[in-house]
């Protein structure tokens, strides 16, 4: 019998469970059937296992994925973006380009994987999918999937809460007393989860729930509870007498690092030492001001289920106006209806003032349309909207439900005596730390092909320059008439009117080559035939902008003969010509 059973392991050794055979599949809409790389998209992955996926998905298909290392973080790792287009077609640097990044906050870890989804969707599904190889004709993305990788890493495995670490990994002394606790929340223990304290008080404002004994629940007024609740696990490991005062993240908040209405710490608390202090957000800026093609971003956090564009603050509403408005509420709007859940917000606006954002300093200082989409919402687990004034209370009621009856109580730790240094006989339990802020397993590839559809979308709309016509006019005299009319078919225009206000970007150029000419103009009125002219160069045309969904023409009058090309030179359309 041993032998029987052995000799079955060496035959299961042996099978090549890498991919199935094509006659073994029946195709899902929408999916990659037989993908070259495999992955599963039900569970996350370490930093080193994101970079795992990119190396096997740039071995596996080297005409459209290129990995590179943009910098090095601040415990050393590496940093990579992934670069996706088809190789084949065009200039890649020229092409319009989409800045795709996950995971800025250590905790909010399915950015990471949502932004390598988008990777790994893109170049699976080229293959097979007309409308992807058309936009990888066109387009460039530049992903990277974990801007925080040190901390992603200490997140999962270090000893932490759903909220820790926040950002980097530094201790912080928060309550300013001179005294870190470096240690951060304490497995007290020994269970591999950080969950919560309670004790029993007959003057505390808990009872436990009678339906539902995990659950405690908050007396009304007046009355007498059972239990109090002491917060996360922890112990003073300090000496200054408090428990969990102080945060795990050296640098404050990453979010509040970036070159755009930074405000120091005093003024905005989360602010690190000056702008771009953190060297992994440094990183990414010096990626982009290398790549002036990209003209739309996308930043994946969690979670809420929000589709967030700026302004940060109020006082940078002047950056934004309703002309940049249109194309952001368009593509906003659309994302509201292609993922339930979510909601189209301003940040400013809708929840609160957030000074030195990285969606801030894409659009103010580099004129690009971004977004951050804070994944996740409650609405998953039972398809509740949630409104109204308490709605914690029924959202946690429904978190135990869904934890019981979907996930099969695999996300609770059940509460067990333990004897405290400081705080005497107390009880710990609760929620893991793996349930709340990030999407449960089943629910994941679903969030994060939604997310991928959105930013797609949104890359879709980058600006797509087509030289529509040219005509000549004989004017007599060996003179010429040259016109030529430059639409754009996408939403986003070449330059933001905010670029446009402040000369983020260099005009457009559209030249005449192998003719000579003699005088050209920006033609502003076609009906009238009003023209304003160059007179410096006129065979190399500046153009502020080409807006979306619009037309540009240009003029220029030549004189000889011969052939001669129309040429269209935007850093953010790219080059065309005819």
């Amino acid at each position: 019998m041993k032998r029987i059973i052995y000799t079955f392991i060496i035959l299961l050794a042996g099978l090549n469970v890498s991919a199935q055979t094509p006659d073994q599949i029946f195709k899902a809409a929408g999916s990659p059937p037989n993908p070259k790389v495999q992955v599963s998209w039900n569970r996350y992955y370490t930093s080193e296992g994101l970079w795992a996926i990119a190396k096997k998905l740039s071995e596996a298909h080297p005409n459209l994925v290129k990995v590179e290392t943009i910098g090095k973080t601040y415990e050393g790792r590496d940093m990579i973006a992934l670069t996706i287009t088809d190789f084949s077609k065009g200039n890649v640097d020229r092409k319009p380009g989409m800045y795709v990044d996950g995971n800025i906050h250590s905790n909010e870890i399915q950015g990471g994987e949502f932004a390598m989804y988008t990777a790994w969707y893109l170049a699976e599904s080229w293959y097979y999918n007309d409308f992807i190889k058309d936009l990888l004709a066109d387009k460039v993305f530049y992903i990277v999937p974990t801007i925080n990788p040190d901390a992603r890493n200490d997140y999962m495995k270090g000893v932490n809460t759903a909220n820790t670490p926040r950002s980097g990994m530094m201790p912080i002394d928060d309550d300013r007393d001179g005294l870190v606790d470096e240690d951060g929340y304490d497995d007290l223990n020994g269970d591999g989860e950080v969950t919560m304290m309670r004790r029993k008080n007959p003057n505390g404002r808990y009872i436990i729930d009678p339906t539902d004994p995990r659950q405690m629940i908050e007396v009304e007024a007046g009355e007498s509870g059972e239990y109090e609740m002491l917060g996360y696990e922890g112990k003073d490991n300090d000496g200054d007498g408090e428990v969990n005062e102080d945060r795990v993240g050296g640098y404050y908040d990453p979010n509040r690092d970036w070159g755009w209405n930074w405000q120091p710490e005093y003024i905005q608390r989360g602010a690190h030492k000056y702008p771009f202090s953190v060297p992994e957000n440094r990183n990414v800026m010096e990626f982009v001001m290398k790549h002036p093609n990209i003209g739309g971003a996308q930043s994946f956090h969690n979670s809420g289920g929000m589709i967030l564009r700026g302004p940060g603050a109020e006082e940078d509403r002047g950056t934004y106006n309703s002309t940049d408005d249109k194309v952001y509420d368009a593509i906003g709007e659309l994302g509201e209806s292609i993922m339930p859940g979510y909601t189209y917000m301003v940040v400013w606006k809708d929840l609160y003032t957030a000074f030195g954002g990285e969606l801030d300093w894409f659009h103010g200082c580099r004129g690009i349309f971004t977004f951050t989409n804070e994944l996740y919402h409650p609405y998953f687990m039972f398809g509740k909207d949630y409104k109204g004034g308490r709605r914690g209370d029924e959202v946690q009621k429904d978190m135990y439900k869904f934890e019981k009856n979907l996930l099969m109580t695999d996300a609770f730790v059940d509460w067990k005596e333990f004897d405290h240094p400081e705080l005497g006989k107390i009880e710990i339990g609760g929620f893991r730390k793996n349930f709340g802020r990030d999407n449960p397993g089943f629910l994941l590839e679903n969030d994060a092909h939604r997310n991928m559809a959105f930013l797609i979308f949104h890359a879709y709309h980058t600006p797509k320059l087509v030289i529509e016509k040219v005509e000549e006019k004989d004017l007599g005299g060996g003179l010429k008439q040259v016109t030529a009319t430059i639409a754009n078919k996408r939403l986003i225009p070449t330059h933001s009117s905010h670029d446009t206000k402040n000369k983020i970007i260099r005009p457009d150029y559209i030249s005449l080559e192998g003719a000579n000419v003699v005088a050209g103009m920006v033609v502003t009125d076609v009906d009238m035939n009003k023209t304003t002219e160059q007179k410096v160069a006129p065979a190399k045309i500046a153009v502020e902008n080409i807006p979306g969904m619009e037309a540009v023409t240009v003029r220029w009058i030549v004189s000889g003969s011969g052939k001669y090309t129309v040429k269209v030179d935007s850093e953010k359309g790219g080059v065309v010509t005819k």
